[in-house]
């Protein structure tokens, strides 16, 4: 009972993470410029986000996956590694534009007039990275996590109709 009560938990915090994904890529979409503020800003949500998911895939789910070993959670660890490699591939792309932007001083001093691809030859290439991590992080999120959601109907909520 305590492992499905913690099961429990592990998916609302899980599911909790998503809201807090798509309000911060809100924030980022709906800035005309994306100084300081806005960035620390949409950086609160996407950081709770992924703690929301990580903490209880680190300290809860990966402690004990090899008990657990089946064909589901193989598709649920594929994806769910596909999720964090793709994030790897935008944080690339992340960096090099925050280091660019922030030696420009564009996030204290931003000016509209400044194409963001002509302060750096590879500026295209590290947006491009960002854009497919990012989307490529969000599609493989979900579908670990419907995986998931599976695993956790079938391991739980029916075996609870067998318990006393």
């Amino acid at each position: 009972m305590a492992e499905m009560l913690t099961a429990a938990i592990v998916v609302v915090l899980v599911t909790a993470s998503f809201p807090l994904y798509l309000y911060g890529a809100w924030i980022i979409i709906e800035a005309e410029t994306v100084t300081w503020d806005v960035l620390t800003h949409h950086l609160k949500f996407i950081g709770a986000g992924l703690a929301l998911t990580t903490v209880p895939m680190v300290v809860w789910m990966i402690p004990r996956a090899f008990d657990q070993w089946g064909p589901m959670l193989a598709v649920h660890m594929f994806f769910g590694l596909q999720a964090y490699s793709l994030l790897l591939v935008a944080l690339t792309g992340i960096v090099r534009i925050f280091q660019v932007k922030r030696r420009s001083d564009l996030y204290r001093d931003p000016d509209e007039d400044i194409e963001i691809n002509d302060l750096h030859e590879h500026m295209g290439a590290w947006r491009w990275r960002l854009r497919i991590g990012v989307a490529g992080y969000l599609l493989f999120w979900v579908l670990a996590y419907l995986v998931g959601i599976i695993r956790f109907a079938f391991r739980y909520l029916m075996l609870a109709r067998y318990l006393p």
